[in-house]
């Protein structure tokens, strides 16, 4: 429960390691995790083909990347392969595997993405995000 006392910026960190925390175990249910939920997402849904791009979509740095993908890739869930333009480029691709993989976490975000909408009109959830960006551009340094 948050203390009207507590520092807003300190209400979202503990909102958002709680969220986190529970996201992770909605997904740990059916074989996965937050970052293995991220990295398939994203290969999946958009149009990343390269470590460089998959990087930058999920908002993580290079070396983070390669040590998901590296489990990943051991998992069978997505493979790797050197792009014959450019051999410093790694193209990334999800297995069958790795869709099947997906689906389910694709099943459990959206399950839980909607215990979190619980009690929620979409005129607040609107407005949740419109406070959430403001306190992100807030937190920018001048």
């Amino acid at each position: 429960m948050s203390s009207p006392d507590r520092p807003i910026g300190l209400a979202v960190s503990v909102t958002a390691k709680a969220l986190n925390r529970a996201f992770d175990d909605a997904l740990a249910v059916v074989g996965g995790s937050t970052s293995t939920w991220l990295v398939l997402q994203a290969v999946t849904s958009t149009e990343v083909a390269t470590q460089g791009q998959l990087a930058a979509a999920i908002g993580v740095r290079q070396p983070t990347l390669t040590h998901h993908l590296d489990g990943l890739e051991r998992a069978g869930l997505v493979t790797r392969t050197r792009d014959p333009g450019n051999r410093r480029v790694q193209r990334i691709a999800v297995t069958e595997a790795g869709e099947h993989l997906f689906l389910r976490l694709r099943r459990a975000a959206a399950a839980f993405e909607g215990r979190l909408r619980a009690g929620l009109d979409d005129d607040d959830v609107a407005t949740l995000r419109r406070l959430l960006a403001q306190l992100e551009e807030n937190a920018q340094p001048d």
